[in-house]
């Protein structure tokens, strides 16, 4: 079977009838970032991302939760500049989400990535 993307037909200038006169499957090859889920609640992370710890935003309050969903439990607030060490993210409810371990109150959770600074962790949990 030969592999070969759409775009890479449409690139090389190959016309649609000459395609269809082969009559080869296709086998349409899409580039994606990695494969990840969502983190069950009751699911912690490692601590992967080295960066600085960023403060939340002021005026921005957002829950923590046991996993990267809202059905999961809170498990704190991240609030008020509250100083928050970036753990690693994940996909998770509309998105992706990362894990924090708030240094302000000594709670961690999950949080959507676009209640953080910066978006949340730039380092993938890796599940």
């Amino acid at each position: 079977m030969i592999a070969i993307s759409r775009s890479r037909l449409k690139r090389s200038g190959i016309a649609a009838a000459a395609v269809t006169a082969l009559a080869v499957p296709l086998l349409v090859v899409a580039t994606a970032g990695p494969a990840s889920s969502a983190a069950y609640c009751g699911r912690t992370a490692p601590d992967k991302d080295d960066r600085s710890w960023p403060q939340q935003t002021a005026g921005v309050a957002a829950n923590q939760r046991s996993g990267s969903s809202t059905d999961c439990g809170n498990t704190g607030y991240a609030d008020n500049r509250n100083v928050l060490d970036y753990h690693c993210w994940t996909a998770g409810q509309n998105g992706t989400w990362t894990y924090v371990r708030n240094d302000t109150d000594g709670t961690a959770g999950w949080v959507k990535d676009t209640l953080l600074p910066d978006n949340g962790s730039n380092v993938w949990c890796e599940f």
